[in-house]
C-alpha cells in the first residue's frame, strides 16, 4: 500500500507532496500527542512518595486543595506537618486524618501568612528539625472576594494577597530546601492557577492572576537549578475546582472535588516541572490555546463581569 501511494505521489505536483508531507507531519505530532497524553493520565505509574522521605509539610491544609492532598498523602503513607493559621481547624483535620490513617503521625504548626512571616518560618524550621520532609506542598493562597478592576481592590487585600501568595510560599520553600539539599532528594510542589497560565489574561482578577504567574516562574527556576540535586519541583496548574476560594459547591465532570483534584495531584508529583493534573482541565487547557487570544480574552472579560455584578449585589445586600 505505501508503495502505491508513494508511486501515485510520483505523478503529483510538487507543491501537492509538499501539502501531503506536512498534512502526514502533522497528523504524526498529533497522534504522538495522543498517545503520551493517554499514557499520562492513565498509565503512568505514581512515584514512591516515601523515597523522597516520611514527612510531608503543606501549607493552607484546613480547606480545599490543601486539605484533599493532606488525606492523599496521608494516605500513602506519609506523615504530615500540617501549618496553618487556625489552631481548631488543624486539629479538626488532624483528628480527622489520624481517625482514617491512625499509623501516620502529625504536627501542626500555627502561622498567620498575613502576619509576621519571619517568626512563621522560625517556626517552621523548629519544627522540622531533624525530620527526613521529602514533599512541600505550597498551597497557601488568596484570592479577591469577587471579581473586581484593579482600582477598586482594598489596599489590605492587595497587600495580604502579595504577601501570602507571593511571600509566603517564598519564604516556606527557603525553610524546608536546605533539608532537601543536605539528603540529595525532596519533592516541591507549588499550586498555581489556570488563571495565570491557561488563558491568556484573568481581568478583573489582575494581582490573583499575577501572583500566581510568579509561582509558575519561581517554580520553573528551581526545577532547573535543582533537578540535579535530586529535587523535583512543579507548578501544578488547576484550572477551576470545587472549594469556598472559587466560591464553587458542587463538583463535575471539568469542576473536581477537592479530593478528586488531590488524588490526581498526587499522581503526577515528581514529574513534569508544569502540569495540570486533572485530566479534564487538560482539554479545556487545550481548546483555550487553539483560540484567538482575542476571544477568550472577550468571553474571560464579560465572564468575570457578570461575577463582579452578583458579587455587588450580594455586598448591598449585606449592607442593608
Amino acid at each position: 500500500m505505501e508503495c502505491c501511494i508513494l508511486d501515485k505521489l510520483k505523478n503529483q505536483p510538487f507543491w501537492v507532496v509538499v501539502l501531503f508531507t506536512l498534512g502526514s507531519l502533522s497528523l504524526l505530532k498529533f497522534s504522538l500527542a495522543f498517545l503520551r497524553w493517554v499514557y499520562v493520565n492513565y498509565l503512568r505509574p505514581a512515584k514512591n512518595l516515601k523515597k523522597y522521605g516520611s514527612w510531608a509539610l503543606i501549607t493552607g491544609p484546613t480547606d480545599g486543595i490543601g486539605k484533599g492532598f493532606a488525606f492523599q498523602l496521608a494516605r500513602q503513607g506519609l506523615n504530615l506537618i500540617l501549618v496553618g493559621r487556625n489552631p481548631d481547624k488543624l486539629k479538626d483535620v488532624s483528628d480527622s486524618i489520624l481517625a482514617k490513617f491512625g499509623k501516620v503521625q502529625i504536627k501542626t504548626i500555627v502561622v498567620d501568612f498575613t502576619g509576621d512571616l519571619n517568626k512563621g518560618t522560625v517556626g517552621i524550621r523548629e519544627a522540622i528539625e531533624g525530620l527526613d520532609v521529602g514533599v512541600l506542598v505550597n498551597n497557601v493562597g488568596i484570592s479577591y472576594p469577587y471579581a473586581k478592576f484593579f482600582h477598586e481592590v482594598d489596599e489590605e487585600l492587595l497587600k495580604n494577597l502579595i504577601k501570602v501568595n507571593i511571600e509566603g510560599t517564598t519564604k516556606v520553600t527557603n525553610t524546608v530546601l536546605p533539608g532537601m539539599l543536605k539528603r540529595k532528594k525532596g519533592a516541591i510542589v507549588n499550586i498555581g492557577s489556570g488563571a495565570a497560565i491557561v488563558i491568556p489574561s484573568d481581568p478583573l482578577y489582575a494581582a490573583y492572576a499575577a501572583s500566581k504567574a510568579y509561582i509558575d516562574q519561581f517554580s520553573r527556576c528551581l526545577y532547573v537549578e535543582y533537578k540535579k540535586s535530586g529535587i523535583d519541583v512543579q507548578c501544578q496548574v488547576p484550572l477551576y475546582v470545587a472549594t469556598k476560594m472559587a466560591s464553587i459547591r458542587r463538583s463535575s465532570l471539568f469542576v473536581p472535588s477537592t479530593d478528586g483534584y488531590a488524588k490526581a495531584g498526587v499522581r503526577w508529583i515528581g514529574y513534569e516541572p508544569r502540569c495540570t493534573p486533572y485530566w479534564p482541565h487538560s482539554l479545556v487547557w487545550a481548546l483555550a490555546h487553539s483560540l484567538p487570544e482575542s476571544l477568550v480574552d472577550a468571553w474571560r472579560l464579560g465572564f468575570c463581569l457578570g461575577i463582579r455584578k452578583r458579587g455587588q449585589l450580594k455586598d448591598s445586600r449585606k449592607k442593608e
